[in-house]
């Protein structure tokens, strides 16, 4: 149980773990490489661990030490010559990512493996890669569209160049279709109906691939990935500080009364920062400092004071662009003065948890009026959380997101089952702690 009691002003700066998204793919993508990569601020989490564990059972070496991580790939040939006629069994833990990034790793390579992991992973949709991985060639079956995903060797044979139009904008199912895309006898192109991160984009197009991304009418956004001649450059890269991650504090920040403090080295990938576009809408008082580019991401500290929030309406293309920082934002809204709306936001039902039914219940549960709707949320806001006890249901962000609400409460907040915040902020209760929250686990 982690208890976070009404908590006086929070202050002071502190810098973050390594971005979970860029930490997955610069692992994988470094696999993949033809040399050895270094990556510095490696996210050492469970999502993450998940994914050197996956390549280790491949045959990959890695160091990990004080946050640098160090593995030398051999290009699509290595993972070529270390295929079996029965491949391995890759657990994927918890993390979606993971399977989804494997999944077109594994195609473009045409070795044999099989993709599993957690009860709360094989709940997760994965026709959505499935079945364009077969129209590529790719000898893959799911179990009725989910986990486990069972690879069989295709013994070099080149995949199908494609183009895909996807119904919901997705970058696991975009990294993973470019991925297979590798080894296409042709470009691969995505088209989403709006701008998902593009982090696999960025990192491929400075290993030498040969990546487009261009607005075309109706306000999509068209990626086309020609396969690369020459195998992959290695990785040569320090990593931002995770925006996600970010979300908690900026939130804590904000509703704690007095607060000021500034978050160091944050990834700022417009493809990733809704959530300071929708908290720009409230009122808050945010501040970008000492922006700068490190390795093609946008870099910056953001400085975050105590401010009172207003209502706010998202829809549209912002979800996308927040989709995972939702449950921060809930408890934002629930401080704020007026209705916030939340529609056109369906995927949040196909999280770690179904995030609209959860975070609304685990609101109540606290004193929080919460309306689920079908593709979102209502909260009426001006609400001062009376204090409780919450269960996160397995999801690490809906247990920060909880736990954050209780700073500026009525009374405690009592978190169950807080190890899975392990998952992607090892560390969150330490930093919540060092700027003055009130925490007890």
């Amino acid at each position: 149980m982690l208890t976070v009691s009404p908590s006086p002003p929070l202050s002071g700066s502190l810098a973050l773990p390594g971005d979970k998204s860029l930490s997955h793919r610069a692992a994988l993508f470094a696999a993949l490489a033809q040399g050895e990569s270094v990556i510095d601020n490696f996210l050492e989490a469970g999502v993450t661990r998940a994914m050197l564990a996956a390549l280790e059972n491949l045959g990959f070496d890695y160091q990990l030490a004080a946050g640098r991580l160090t593995l030398r790939g051999e290009g699509l040939d290595g993972w070529r010559a270390r295929a079996r006629q029965t491949g391995p069994v890759l657990d994927c833990g918890h993390s979606a990512t993971t399977m989804r990034l494997l999944a077109g790793a594994l195609a473009a390579a045409g070795v044999p493996a099989a993709l599993d992991g957690s009860a709360g992973l094989r709940s997760r949709p994965m026709g959505r890669i499935v079945e364009p991985l077969q129209a590529m060639g790719v000898p893959v079956r799911s179990t009725g569209g989910k986990a486990p995903l069972n690879f069989k060797a295709r013994n070099g044979r080149p995949l199908q160049s494609q183009i895909f139009d996807l119904p919901v904008a997705s970058a696991q199912v975009k990294s993973c279709l470019l991925l297979a895309g590798l080894a296409a006898d042709g470009p691969v192109t995505v088209i989403e109906p709006g701008p998902s991160r593009d982090h696999t984009e960025r990192l491929l197009g400075g290993m030498g691939a040969e990546v487009a991304r261009m607005e075309i009418p109706g306000g999509k956004l068209r990626v086309e990935l020609q396969p690369p001649a020459t195998p992959l450059a290695p990785l040569n890269l320090s990593l931002p500080g995770d925006f996600s991650s970010a979300a908690f504090l900026i939130v804590a920040g904000l509703i704690t009364p007095g607060s000021e403090i500034r978050l160091q080295a944050v990834g700022l990938n417009p493809t990733r920062t809704g959530l300071l576009d929708a908290l720009e809408m409230m009122g808050a008082g945010i501040r970008l400092e000492n922006r700068r580019e490190r390795q093609g991401e946008p870099v910056g500290d953001i400085l975050v004071r105590h401010t009172p929030l207003s209502a706010c309406r998202v829809d549209g293309p912002l979800v996308v662009r927040m989709i995972d920082e939702f449950p921060a934002f809930a408890v934002a809204a629930a401080y704020a003065v007026g209705g916030t709306v939340v529609r056109e936001a369906r995927e949040l039902r196909l999280k770690e948890s179904d995030r609209i039914s959860a975070l609304c219940r685990q609101l109540r549960s606290i004193g929080v009026e919460a309306r689920e709707l079908d593709d979102g949320f209502c909260i009426p806001g001006d609400q001062k959380p009376a204090g409780g006890k919450v269960d996160p249901s397995g999801d690490h962000r809906l247990a920060m997101a909880l736990a954050v609400a209780g700073l500026a409460a009525q009374g405690p907040v009592k978190v169950g089952h807080p190890e899975i915040i392990r998952q992607s902020f090892p560390g969150f209760q330490e930093a919540l702690s060092g700027l003055g929250a009130k925490i007890d686990d």
